[in-house]
């Protein structure tokens, strides 16, 4: 008979998973032993990394990605990015080592209590009965991770189990998509056909779908205004297009006003809807109707308002695109590109924001944890491609630097950026280890203003004085710490250094820092 170990690195083979994220123990160590040749192990110097490069990597692939923790200590610290991972659906097969069966009623070190520390920001935390149980639970797992909706998965493994024999066995086919009521889309179908001006908010749920321009097509067949849905983690239409408007506020009062010329919107993939600051208002004004189509059940049940169908997102846009007529509707006119900004000292965000609009590749993929620049970046890069947009769906930070770097291992064809505030990038500034160990040249620019200015903003739009400790982080050089991780960079303090920097970093052909200093100016959240 054969081990456990051996069975599920055959399981693993079957199902595409030979690259796993890992920081390894003592009770990993008997999973890794013998490490096949065929599999790649991606070493991450701090868990919540290791997670956040997994997460980038499944997002490159599409498909569930492998993470092996070290027991309770380890999953304690990937916990800040697995709640990242559960706003964002991504499927991730995460396992962590628990001690030995054979004296864990003693309680020994390194002994936890994980399955319940998981909770519950996965859809599913298990420990198996029997060491025979585990390759079929991580089968299950895979599963149930890609089931839409997305998310990651938790088990807890006894670290003798990988040395016990266990009957060998194939993985099994399951296809994950539910369609939505047809019934229904004919409804929505008359609906949207009758509007006099109808609306079009895209979510992430799109680009899961794989509707990314599934969805282009059907607002140029209803010659619909476009937004994102607001703080949407991934770009689910097309934003150069021209009927694509912007970016949904995440206050609930400037929302409502920024639907408020039409009736009837559509929400599709997406939370109806995500809001920060405390603004009171209605959902939406009256005189508009909202219809979601979501993929997840709980994603319909708390919506605040409207008509919510549940089902797979891109089938439902394939099939709206079939039912409606062609309209008679005049093209909206497209939005005026903003001006050119002005090139001062300290640079104004905007600036910044401009060059690399003007600087990246049409196809970049660029992970966005720009924190208080993040309404001028979506003013002015509009990503434009399947996969050029990602951020952190929870609001936390630490997230985007890792996953730039598993973006980057999924997609080495495509040029992947990490815009990153000087707050945010010292969360996870180890994960530049693992780029320039694995080859993933990223290019990571840094928006520093010194601080953590979307606190300061945030201050600032609730009322409360500006004696709160804390904001400030001055005196740190991210391109010697970068150095000390193997990655190169430099710092641009001019306007005029800035776009041969970033041209010079782009063809770099290895992981490259720019140090951005910009004017420290408090963003207005709610303008």
């Amino acid at each position: 008979m054969a081990t456990v170990r051996e069975i599920t690195f055959d399981l693993l083979r079957e199902l595409g998973m030979t690259t796993i994220f890992g920081n390894p123990g003592s009770t990993e160590l008997l999973f890794l032993q013998d490490f096949p040749d065929d599999f790649r192990y991606i070493l991450g110097l701090q868990e919540a990394s290791v997670l956040g490069m997994a997460d980038g990597y499944a997002q490159g692939t599409g498909e569930a990605a492998l993470v092996n923790l070290h027991t309770g200590p380890g999953l304690g610290n990937a916990m800040g990015a697995m709640v990242t991972a559960w706003h964002n659906r991504t499927p991730l097969v995460v396992t962590a080592g628990q001690q030995d069966r054979r004296h864990i009623a003693l309680e020994p070190l390194l002994t936890g209590d994980l399955v319940d520390l998981a909770k519950p920001y996965v859809k599913r935390s298990y420990e198996p009965y029997r060491a025979e149980d585990v390759p079929r639970e991580i089968l299950r797992a895979y599963h149930t991770a890609m089931q839409a909706p997305k998310g990651p998965v938790f088990l807890s493994i006894p670290m003798n189990d990988w040395d016990a024999e266990a009957e060998p066995f194939a993985a099994r086919e399951i296809s994950h998509r539910s369609a939505p009521d047809p019934e229904e889309l004919a409804k929505l179908a008359e609906l949207l056909a009758g509007a006099r001006r109808p609306a079009i908010v895209a979510g992430p749920g799109t680009a899961r779908a794989g509707a990314f321009y599934d969805a282009e097509t059907l607002a140029e067949k209803m010659q619909a205004e476009v937004w994102s849905s607001p703080n949407s983690p991934l770009a689910g239409f097309p934003e150069s297009h021209p009927l694509f408007q912007g970016h949904l506020a995440l206050a609930q009062k400037t929302l409502a006003g920024q639907l408020s010329p039409y009736d009837v919107v559509l929400v599709l993939g997406a939370q109806v809807f995500q809001y920060y600051p405390y603004v009171p208002g209605p959902v939406v004004e009256e005189g508009t109707r909202l219809v979601q189509i979501t993929e997840d059940p709980e994603e319909a049940h708390r919506a605040a308002a409207g008509i919510s169908v549940v089902g797979d997102v891109g089938i439902a846009i394939r099939q709206l695109t079939e039912l409606l007529p062609k309209t008679d509707r005049q093209p909206p006119p497209a939005p005026e590109l903003p001006p050119t900004p002005e090139t001062t000292t300290p640079m104004p965000v905007e600036y910044v924001m401009h060059v690399l609009s003007e600087v990246l590749p049409e196809d970049a993929m660029i992970a966005d944890e720009s924190a208080s620049s993040k309404t001028k970046f979506h003013k002015y890069i509009r990503p434009s491609k399947p996969g050029g947009y990602l951020t952190s769906a929870a609001g936390g930070l630490g997230y985007c630097l890792p996953a730039s770097v598993g973006l980057k291992l999924a997609r080495p064809d495509r040029a992947v950026v990490c815009v990153i505030g000087d707050g945010s990038v010292t969360y996870s500034i180890q994960a530049l280890w693992s780029a320039a160990r694995y080859g993933a040249n990223i290019v990571v620019v840094v928006i520093n203003n010194r601080g953590y200015s979307i606190l300061k903003g945030f201050r600032e739009a609730i009322g409360i004085s500006d004696t709160v400790p804390g904001l400030d982080v001055p005196g740190i050089d991210f391109t010697r710490v970068a150095a000390g991780f193997g990655v190169d960079g430099e710092i641009v303090e001019e306007a005029e250094e800035l776009p041969s920097a970033l041209k010079s970093a782009l063809s770099a052909e290895r992981p490259y820092l720019l140090d951005v200093i910009v004017d420290p100016e408090v963003p207005k959240l709610l303008s």
